[in-house]
């Protein structure tokens, strides 16, 4: 067997023992049977979120299981048919084989940063707000441009989306949007995302075709679960009802039922427009306490932040990306260096290269921070 080949099959070893190790492979089994049966037991039903949150978290384990399986059966059964091709000379198998073998270290990798995504609230499902910069009609379709590239991107990974509210711009794009993305790591995966965002085009709303920049802010903040306590005081919020703008139903425009809940302690304002007074108000609180959260979260993180810049607090001074279509195609990320010329690939929700990068730049940083710490 070639050496570059016996490498391969080295790096998938060592992706499945990291694999087992975060799912506790030796007792995985038995939790799924145990999962299995707590399903069949009408009484769970009783409680529809706790049922359905055991029911998610069954369907996490499965694909673990099944994905772990899949790589560790697929080296075994494609190491013996590159023997069998050594002992037979039969170099198509072999070839065969060994493409197979790449594809399979892909995977493996590819689960194995998946498989990183170990804090404390990165399986979480997420809220993700995007507001343009100053800039008018340019920024305003640049955050629309942002909300297309993100719903792209959710829907390819199976995710629920949900606009919870938007303000749409005076003549093209958005001001503002608020979505609900639902899904296994949701939030593990668009928490690099929090950041500004910067376009470098020829403006399609300019006559003279001159080249204009233009500034979105995108934040991420985690769904806030039944194992996380998020007390807010009544007396801390002040909460006001409007006229919704936004495009919509038939009664969007005419009934005051969008909902603005500002945080006094902090000044955090979260709304939603996109439902029935009473759902919008328990949406906002929803998005309230995310918003609060992440601020725990963010003062946590603080230190190893400030020590190896892993992931940069998001802000209006703290561009992220930049997205380039003229004078050249390219769309690079500022913290880990990686870049693409495929713009429209990006934009169409080609993000996991750029995610997977910052996860494992964020990885190495809190590494590297342990070790210094036991020093």
């Amino acid at each position: 067997m070639r050496a570059e080949i016996q490498n391969t099959c080295e790096a998938i070893r060592k992706s499945l023992k990291l694999l087992a190790q975060r799912m506790d492979w030796d007792t995985a089994p038995h939790r799924l049977e145990e999962m299995n049966a707590m399903i069949e037991d009408g009484d769970i039903w009783n409680d529809p979120a706790r049922a359905q949150k055991l029911m998610r978290d069954r369907q996490v384990l499965m694909d673990k299981v099944e994905t772990y399986r899949r790589i560790d059966s697929g080296l075994s059964d494609n190491v013996e048919l590159i023997e069998l091709g050594e002992a037979e000379g039969d170099a198509e198998i072999i070839a065969d084989a060994e493409a197979s073998l790449k594809a399979l270290a892909e995977l493996a990798a590819a689960k194995e940063l998946e498989a990183l995504l170990d804090g404390e609230a990165d399986g979480n499902d997420t809220f993700l707000e995007i507001n343009s910069g100053a800039g008018g009609t340019e920024s305003c379709d640049w955050a629309a441009m942002l909300a297309r590239m993100y719903v792209r991107w959710a829907e390819k990974k199976g995710y629920k989306v949900e606009l919870q509210s938007e303000s749409p711009g005076e003549e093209a794009g958005i001001k503002s949007a608020a979505y609900k993305i639902s899904g296994p790591n949701a939030y593990g995966w668009l928490k690099s995302e929090s950041g500004v965002h910067r376009l470098v085009r020829i403006s399609p709303y300019d006559s003279a075709a001159r080249r204009h920049t233009s500034f979105c802010s995108v934040w991420v903040y985690p769904v806030v679960d039944d194992n996380i306590e998020i007390d807010i005081p009544d007396r801390d919020i002040r909460i006001d009802t409007y006229r919704s703008s936004g495009a919509g139903g038939q009664h969007v425009n005419t009934t005051d039922s969008a909902v603005r809940i500002t945080h006094l302690p902090t000044n955090i304002v979260v709304t939603s427009s996109m439902k029935s007074q009473h759902q919008n108000r328990e949406q906002a609180m929803n998005a309230l306490r995310a918003r609060l959260y992440q601020l725990e979260l963010d003062r946590r993180n603080a230190e190893i932040n400030a020590q190896h810049e892993a992931k940069g607090e998001a802000g209006w001074g703290n561009q992220i990306r930049s997205y380039v279509l003229q004078p050249y195609q390219m769309v690079k990320d500022l913290r880990t260096g990686h870049e693409t010329s495929d713009t429209q690939g990006v934009l169409d929700g080609d993000l996991d290269g750029f995610m997977a990068a910052t996860l494992a730049m964020d990885v190495a940083g809190k590494s590297r921070a342990e070790a210094t710490a036991e020093d």
